[in-house]
């Protein structure tokens, strides 16, 4: 399963601009993506009420994943490993747009 490690930098974590930010990145890849704290549940990142639920603070560790098996046909582990880094540079993002 890809998995990518990133650190939320949004000053004031993952609530309402910045989750809003996030999960339009997520739904834009068109890919199934979790997003979790580590040893945490992992929640669907293309939710914006359960990554905002989930409490992913200022400088929260956090890990995306894509199970292989819920990719569509046309869709790659390679894709999913290059989108998961992108997501990953949105969460890094100082500043959400």
């Amino acid at each position: 399963m890809p998995e990518q490690k990133a650190f939320v930098a949004a000053e004031i974590g993952l609530h309402a601009r910045a989750a809003a930010v996030f999960v339009r990145a997520v739904t834009e890849t068109g890919m199934p993506v979790t997003i979790r704290k580590q040893g945490g549940q992992p929640v669907d990142a293309r939710s914006l009420l359960e990554v905002m639920t989930e409490d992913f603070g200022h400088g929260c560790e956090v890990y995306l994943s894509v199970q292989p098996d819920a990719l569509s046909a046309e869709q790659t582990l390679s894709g999913a490993k290059n989108a998961l880094v992108a997501l990953s540079a949105v969460l890094e993002a100082a500043e959400a747009r």
